[in-house]
C-alpha cells in the first residue's frame, strides 16, 4: 500500500519535542500506514508553504486559545490548495515537556488523523466516481492511441505512394513538355478552307474528296493528310503546292472552248420536220469528276 506522507505544523521548538514524545507511542506505520515526514516550528507563512508544499495530510497543532485558533486558521487558508488535506490539532494550554500530559496529547494527534480519515471516507463516494471516469478515459485514451498507431501506419504507407506517384507525376510530366515542345516546333493542321483562302480569297473552295484524290494522284500519300475538313503537312510548303496545283487544274477545266464564226444563213427550206436533238448536259458552273480530275492532274505532272 501506498505510504502516507503527514506532515505537522506547531507553534515553536518546545512543540516539536512535545509532539515527537507523543509519537513515540504509536505504531503509525502498522496502524494507519503513515509516516511523519516532518515536524515544522514555523508561524511564517512562506516557510510553512516551503515545507508542507505536496504532503498527502498537514495537521496544524496551535494553542487551544484564541491566538493559537487565529494561526491555525490563517495557516488553513494559505496551506489548504498546496496539500492533499489539512486538520487542526489542539495542543493543552502550558505543554512544557516537564508538565504536559503526553498521553493526552498522543490521544489528541491520535483522534486527528482518525478524523482525517473519516473525512477522506465523506469525499471516497466522489473519489470513485472520479476513478470511474479516469478509467473510461484511460480507455478510452488507449483506444485512440491504437487507432491513432493504426493511422499513423496508414499515413506512412499512403506517404509512401504519394511520393512514388509524384514522382511518376513528375516524370510523366517532363516526357509531356518535352512532347508538347517537339510538337509546337511541327506544323499544326490547319483547315482547308483557311488554307485555300490564304492563297485564293476569291475563288470557291474546292470539295475535301478532290484534294484528297489529288494527294493520292501526285504520290504526296503520307506526306499531305486530307480529312475532317482540316490538312496536315510536316512541310507546309506541301500544302502550299498541292492547293496551287489543285487551283490551276480546276481553272484549266472551266476555261470556255473558242467560239466558232457564224456561218450565212441559207434561206430556209420546207424539209420534214427533223427528229427532236438529244439534250446535252451542259451545265452552267459544272462540277468536276473525279475522272476528269484525275486528267488534268496527269496532264499537269506530264508538263
Amino acid at each position: 500500500m501506498t505510504i502516507v506522507d503527514v506532515r505537522i505544523l506547531v507553534e515553536g521548538a518546545s512543540d516539536v519535542e512535545v509532539v515527537s514524545k507523543a509519537l513515540q507511542g504509536l505504531a503509525l506505520g502498522s496502524e494507519y500506514n503513515i509516516t511523519i515526514s516532518a515536524i515544522i516550528p514555523t508561524t511564517n507563512v512562506e516557510i510553512a508553504k516551503s515545507a508542507a508544499a505536496g504532503a498527502d495530510l498537514l495537521i496544524i497543532a496551535t494553542d487551544a486559545d484564541r491566538v493559537g485558533r487565529d494561526l491555525a486558521e490563517r495557516l488553513y487558508n494559505e496551506l489548504n490548495e498546496m496539500v492533499g488535506h489539512v486538520e487542526r490539532m489542539k495542543l493543552p494550554l502550558g505543554h512544557d515537556l516537564e508538565h504536559v500530559d503526553v498521553e493526552l496529547v498522543r490521544k489528541e494527534l491520535r483522534n486527528t488523523l482518525v478524523r482525517a480519515g473519516l473525512k477522506s471516507l465523506q469525499v471516497l463516494p466522489g473519489y470513485m466516481e472520479i476513478r470511474k471516469e479516469l478509467l473510461d478515459v484511460k480507455g478510452k485514451y488507449d483506444q485512440l492511441a491504437n487507432d491513432y498507431e493504426a493511422l499513423y501506419k496508414e499515413h506512412e504507407e499512403l506517404q509512401r505512394k504519394y511520393e512514388e506517384l509524384h514522382a511518376e507525376y513528375t516524370r510523366l510530366r517532363s516526357e509531356n513538355d518535352g512532347l508538347k515542345e517537339l510538337l509546337d516546333k511541327k506544323s499544326k493542321p490547319v483547315k482547308i478552307e483557311d488554307a485555300w483562302k490564304g492563297l485564293f480569297p476569291a475563288e470557291p473552295v474546292p470539295e475535301e474528296r478532290i484534294l484528297a484524290m489529288a494527294v493520292e494522284k501526285l504520290g504526296l500519300a503520307g506526306k499531305i493528310l486530307v480529312g475532317q475538313g482540316y490538312i496536315f503537312a510536316e512541310d507546309e510548303s506541301l500544302i502550299e503546292e498541292l492547293l496551287k496545283t489543285v487551283y490551276l487544274s480546276l481553272a484549266v477545266r472551266e476555261e470556255p472552248e473558242g467560239k466558232e464564226e457564224p456561218k450565212p444563213q441559207k434561206p430556209p427550206e420546207e424539209r420534214p420536220p427533223a427528229p427532236e436533238p438529244e439534250e446535252t448536259n451542259i451545265v452552267e458552273n459544272p462540277e468536276l469528276k473525279p475522272d476528269e480530275i484525275e486528267r488534268l492532274l496527269k496532264g499537269v505532272g506530264d508538263e
